[in-house]
């Protein structure tokens, strides 16, 4: 039979070996030893160094008796020993858990004790909360304090500082990875918006792959020089911890999300490519004009987490940034879907653009499969660029599913799907465009109304800063639009009527927001507007 032709062949050493993005490191290090792998204000790492760093890391956390399926915590900002964590940790078979330092103590407290951690390296800016949350656990982890000689300094909490835990540590430690490729690699807790946070378990082959599409779909090569303005937490930074490392481009830390801090950066250190959530782009946009620079060549900038109104990515455009959309969630490694450019578009003019570049797009590289389909028949939609259904993905760079909740799991994964709980209208031209979260549709009179295509609309208006609509109970309509804006500084008087004409005259009326309330909006520790709290705000409105 055909089949039998390989029937004395197998997998040996010679020609199979689990896929992880460590490997990415030793490549590195051989191909450019002596080309600056990190920047940190002054510091400067070689890829030599880099990767010596991380042997010793991981040899010191062997010696202190982290082994194979271990969890080793870790709450610090965008620094050199975040970057090197992403190494060492998985690559003695232990799971990283890169913790929000944003969150409060007990949520902190919550995901040790629910992952497990056996140690915690933590930034000494953020002990007060640390402390608190280390008074709240039942079993206490080893703690390790980075003491950053950029940062803020805090009280000291640890049994050893980590430059003399990396002093105990063996440059020459071999890294001996997983055992298999489906190993657990990383924890990342979702910030959830109501009960407990969901911890998401990736494997090394998931994280393998992503930071190879991120490669591919950002245009990433040895030239590239990556800033931080990406949270290395959210989704191990997109995995752009490992994509950079995996084309020997330089990683530029960044401790602080600041226009003052982020302009300079670019400039100095010629940065060519950095990553933010929408609300990182409109900090930009909206910096103050001393702060400003112009570039003499593109910067480019892959944004996601929200969908970008398209007046911010002109916005953009016009400041000498190409923006790039990308589509995921943490259950995906962060990036899924990107909007990839197509040669026809260069013609258009820029507010065009901006509108096809708004959309989450195509499939990644390294992504299997995509559908947008009615959730309950998990038949596909028409690809008609109005009916909606909910985003489905499937392949390689999916987690492999939440840790200790079989139940969540379950339901995510239903028919063979992840199941991402977006709305969105697939176009003729194969792009989707996500359209809403299932629970954020306003329903009124019987009409569905997108909130997204709303506050695209109060983003063009010139007054506007930050937008987002909800619906308000109704006892005609069931529901109404309610839109809560935030006005640009100096915007002086605008009033709801004034917001609500505007909208009249580029919406559908039913569309219109009848309710209009400024002030600021509030968020989750990852920046995204809280739409529960305002939901809840809109139902006691009088």
């Amino acid at each position: 039979m055909a089949e039998d032709h390989a029937a004395d062949l197998g997998r040996n050493a010679a020609n199979h070996v689990a896929l992880s993005p460590v490997s990415f490191l030793r490549r590195a290090a051989d191909t450019w030893p002596g080309k600056v792998a990190v920047r940190h204000g002054d510091l400067a790492f070689t890829y030599a160094q880099f990767e010596s760093r991380c042997r010793r890391l991981a040899s010191a956390l062997t010696r202190r008796g982290v082994g194979r399926g271990d969890t080793v915590a870790i709450i610090a900002p965008n620094v050199p020993a975040m970057l090197e964590a992403h190494y060492a940790v998985p690559g003695i078979g232990a799971v990283l858990n890169a913790l929000n330092y944003r969150l409060d103590a007990k949520t902190i407290a919550f995901c040790l004790g629910h992952g497990g951690a056996k140690v915690l390296i933590a930034d000494r800016e953020f002990s007060p909360v640390v402390a608190k949350a280390l008074a709240l656990c039942a079993r206490k982890p080893l703690v390790v304090d980075i003491d950053d000689p950029l940062g803020p300094g805090g009280e000291p909490l640890g049994e050893v500082a980590y430059e003399a835990l990396l002093e105990e540590g063996d440059p020459g430690f071999v890294l001996p990875g997983p055992r298999e490729e489906w190993d657990s690699l990383g924890l990342l807790y979702t910030s959830g918006t109501t009960g407990d946070p969901k911890g998401v378990v990736y494997h090394h082959r998931g994280a393998y792959l992503n930071a190879l599409g991120n490669a591919l779909a950002f245009g990433l090569t040895p030239r590239s020089v990556y800033l931080w303005t990406l949270p290395m937490f959210h989704c191990n930074g997109w995995t752009y911890t490992w994509a950079v490392t995996a084309v020997g481009g330089t990683h530029v830390c960044l401790r602080k999300v600041d226009p003052a801090l982020i302009f300079p950066a670019i400039a100095h250190h010629r940065v060519t490519h950095l990553c933010g959530a929408p609300i990182v782009l409109n900090l930009l946009v909206h910096a103050p004009d001393e702060v400003k620079l112009r570039f003499d060549r593109p910067v480019e900038v892959a944004t996601g987490g929200a969908a970008p109104p398209s007046a911010v990515i002109e916005a953009m455009e016009r400041m000498g940034f190409r923006v790039t959309h990308l589509y995921g969630l943490t259950e995906s490694y962060g990036p899924a879907t990107l909007c990839a450019w197509q040669d026809g578009w260069d013609g258009l003019g820029l507010e065009a653009r901006a509108r096809l570049m708004a959309r989450q797009g195509v499939r990644y590289p390294t992504l299997e499969d995509l559908q947008v389909a009615d959730p309950q028949s998990h038949e596909p939609v028409p690809r008609d660029g109005t009916t909606m259904g909910e985003v489905m993905l499937r392949g390689n760079t999916i987690m492999k599913g939440y840790l200790a909740n079989p139940k969540a799991t379950q339901a995510a994964f239903r028919e063979g799907w992840y199941h991402t709980g977006d709305l969105a209208v697939w176009h003729p031209d194969g792009y989707i465009e996500v359209k809403d979260r299932s629970k954020d549709v306003i329903i009124s009179g019987g009409e569905n109304i997108s909130s997204l295509e709303v506050e695209e609309c109060l983003y063009r208006h010139p007054s506007v800063m930050e937008a987002a609509v909800v619906a308000r109970p109704d006892e005609k309509w069931g529901e109404t639009p309610c839109a809560f804006v935030t006005l640009k500084p100096g915007a002086g008087q605008v009033t709801p009527a004034e917001i609500i004409a505007w909208c009249r005259e580029h919406l559908a009326h039913f569309k219109v927001p009848r309710t209009v309330v400024f002030g600021e909006l509030p968020k989750t520790s990852t920046g995204k507007i809280q739409k529960f709290v305002l939901r809840e705000r809109a139902g006691k409105l009088p």
